[in-house]
């Protein structure tokens, strides 16, 4: 998403939430207020379908209202324990999924290359959530994971509490790398934070409220001349139950929300010639 020179760029007005960082401006958003409330806007957002990774619980719905929705200005990425009949094949009508869930995803309508990702969410609760904001390089489809890149800008496991965990993924040496930080943060899932990602070529840092809990120098993830940090990353938003991390579920916490207030990427103008 290419930004025109700094003298002709157009400040950004956002409704609420914290001023960006000086020189910065406003060059994709989704503030959840469309009108009347039904399903997210399509041409932001498309969803992952089906079992995806990580061994977890739940089926991705697409385009389905149960389990993402806009609702009075908010995203609604709900997780639900139910018997729903997917099909992906004649036989699965006797094998219905147990839980089912949304992973929001703008892969194939925009990425970005450096910038500040931020988002306003308030958490859902209890053994077994597993929520996400992250994104993907855009082309992992041509080079895989994890030479594609991952940004975990927060990740939050219900079996701990009040803690929010960031992490990069990236292939060194023939292998899988990661390197990350984690933060104590009260009342995750009765109150709204700002979950945010700062990314130049030269680092990311990742941030909860303002309070910077992580950094990566970028370098640090060059592989045989490529990294996967200077190349353009997607967003995802997920609600994902159980799984590698996320662990057993407990069953009486159901339905589970993950609620969205905003997406806001910024990006740094270049300079005029």
């Amino acid at each position: 998403m290419a930004l025109v020179c700094e003298l002709q760029a157009q400040p950004a007005s956002p409704s609420s939430g914290p001023t960006p960082p000086p020189g910065y401006k406003l060059v994709w958003s989704d503030e959840f207020s469309r009108d009347p409330d039904g399903l997210p806007d399509p041409t932001k957002w498309g969803y992952e379908e089906g079992f995806i990774r990580n061994s977890e619980s739940q089926y991705y719905t697409k385009a389905r209202l149960e389990n993402a929705r806009i609702e009075n200005g908010t995203l609604i990425i709900e997780g639900r324990k139910e018997n729903y009949v997917y099909d992906d094949s004649p036989d699965h009508e006797s094998k219905p999924a147990r839980y089912t869930s949304a992973a929001l995803e703008t892969i194939g309508k925009a990425d970005w290359q450096y910038g500040r990702i931020e988002v306003r969410a308030k958490l859902p609760a209890g053994k077994g959530v597993w929520p996400a904001i992250w994104t993907l390089g855009s082309n992992i489809h041509q080079v895989g994971w994890p030479r594609c890149g991952e940004i975990d800008i927060m990740e939050l496991v219900g079996k701990e509490p009040g803690i929010i965990h960031g992490t990069l993924h990236y292939f060194i040496d023939g292998k899988h790398a990661s390197k990350g930080g984690q933060l104590p943060v009260d009342e995750t899932g009765a109150d709204f934070h700002v979950y945010a990602a700062e990314w130049t070529p030269d680092r990311i840092d990742l941030f909860v409220d303002g309070t910077k809990y992580f950094s990566l120098d970028v370098n640090q993830a060059t592989n045989d001349g490529e990294n996967p940090f200077r190349k353009p990353h997607y967003l995802i938003l997920n609600l994902a139950l159980g799984g590698t991390w996320g662990g057993p579920i407990d069953d009486s916490i159901f339905p589970q929300r993950m609620v969205v207030d905003y997406v806001r990427v910024y990006q740094k103008p270049p300079p005029c010639p």
